[in-house]
Formats: C-alpha cells, structure tokens, sequence
C-alpha cells in the first residue's frame, strides 16, 4: 500500500524569551538570548494511504505543532517529512482572515489552492449549505463565533478533496447536530481511501474513527500503532492522571517543560 507520510526524527525547536527586549537583542546582538524549547523531538511514523491516525496526549505535547508540520504551515527544525498528495488542515483558529467575509474567504482559500473562478462559483453553494451560514455568509468572519468559524473552516476544506486531511480538534466546537454530520462527511473520505490526521480529546471520537494512534508525550513519541493498543495504554494513564491532584498534575507538566528545554546532549545523559 502506498506510503501517504513518512516523518523520520521531525524536530521543532522555538526559542522563549523573558520579555521582548530579548527578543530584539537575540535579532541584532551577538550571543545566546532566549531558552530553547523542543515542541517537538525525533518523532517518527509512517502513514500508509487510507490510514485514520488519532494524535493524543495532554495539553502541550506537541500535537498541534506536528498537525502544521504535516499540512506544511511550518517546517521543522530537524529530521524530515515526506508528503506524498494534497493536505488541508481543518482548525478552528487557522486558515480564516477575520477582516473578510465568510464568502471571500471561500474565494481567497480557494484561489490559493489553484482552483479557478468558474470552479469555485460552482463549489461556493455546496460549501455554504454545509457550513449553515446562509444568512451570515456575508459578514466579516470577525463577527462569527468559534463554532461558526469551525463550520466554515471545514466545509471549505472539505470541498477541495484533499488526498491527507488533518483535523485538530474542529469537532469540539459548535453544536452536536453538526459535528455528527462532520463526522460522517470525515467517514466518507474514510471510506474512499483518503489519509486522516485526528486530534481530538474524545478517547470515543479516536476508538470510533481511527485504526491507529500516535500518543505525544511533551513533544515525545510515547507510543505509535494499531488504535486498541495504543488508546488502552493511553486510556489507563489518563485514569491515573485524572486522579492526581492539582499539585500532582503542576510538577508532572513542570518535569515535561523541563525535558522539553534540555539539549540533546543533556538529555542523552539523563536517558
């Protein structure tokens, strides 16, 4: 079966700064301003055509950066990623400019893919029924709310019938009607053989959806494979996590922020 993504030790380094004044110096002064911070680090899969993989972990593990990485919003700092046919990411906060409408949005995105004016007027009715914002579809995108963001988001996407759909996290806002119609368009591309990327918090939505799972541990791969294997280990720590206290949860994110800023050397030596 063809390889549809091949990730081979991708790595994300940013740099944080106590204040924008470090910023500036590390733009223009000689010297080491800011710490350097591992979003992610050597995270390795592949993903077969027609494989529906579920990304989990807590909050800052990295799945989101690894989301933009696929769909080519940023590139890594590290390693490499071979994409073989067309992303499209489907966020709620990514892709949409606030300053236009939602029906110059459907232009601007479309245009940017390729797709000719006469192609987009055809796709524009379908695109606009899905996403129920008939009477709003002439507003700026400012005055939508995020469930109505989301909504646009996907049916644009939806509509330029990616080979490899990334979806973070969109079926989490807006109401339930529309995201068991999402989910059923997302079976669809399921069912004609298409490459998925889900993010979500749902442990449900994953063992419903996919066939594997990739579990991001503070930028780290902690497991990758078959779904019931992996969301049984990642469901039997999520039921120790979720019975830890504040305390207990602050010093375990503390401990993984702290792992995430050490360079490779130092973290080689604590291994």
């Amino acid at each position: 079966m063809t390889k549809a993504v091949v990730a081979k030790n991708v790595t994300k380094k940013f740099k944080l700064y106590a204040g924008q004044t470090d910023r500036l110096k590390d733009l223009v002064l000689p010297g080491n301003f800011g710490k350097e911070f591992y979003a992610l680090r050597n995270v390795s899969f592949e993903a077969k055509q027609g494989d529906i993989i579920g990304l989990v972990g807590v909050n800052g593990s990295g799945k989101s950066t690894l989301s933009n990485i696929i769909a080519g919003i940023v590139p890594q700092t590290s390693g490499s990623i071979e994409i073989n046919g067309e992303t499209a990411i489907i966020d709620v906060s990514a892709g949409l400019n606030n300053k236009l409408t939602g029906r110059e949005n459907i232009k601007l995105k479309c245009l940017m893919l390729g797709f000719t004016n006469k192609e987009i007027k055809k796709m524009e009715p379908e695109i606009i029924e899905f996403a129920e914002l008939e009477t709003f579809i002439d507003q700026p995108v400012k005055s939508y709310s995020k469930g109505m963001k989301s909504r646009l988001g996907f049916s644009i996407n939806i509509s330029i019938n990616p080979d490899i759909l990334i979806v973070d996290e969109a079926l989490s806002v807006g109401d339930k009607a529309f995201a068991k119609k999402s989910l059923d368009k997302m079976k669809e591309f399921r069912d004609s053989g298409k490459t998925m990327f889900f993010v979500s918090h749902s442990s449900s939505q994953i063992k419903e959806f996919c066939n594997k799972a990739l579990w991001l541990e503070f930028g780290e791969t902690k497991a990758y494979g078959d779904m019931e294997d992996v969301m049984k280990e990642y469901d039997a720590f999520l039921k120790k996590y979720n019975k830890w206290s504040k305390k207990k949860r602050a010093a375990f994110r503390e401990e993984g922020f702290k792992r995430q800023s050490l360079p490779e050397k130092e973290l080689v030596t604590m291994s």
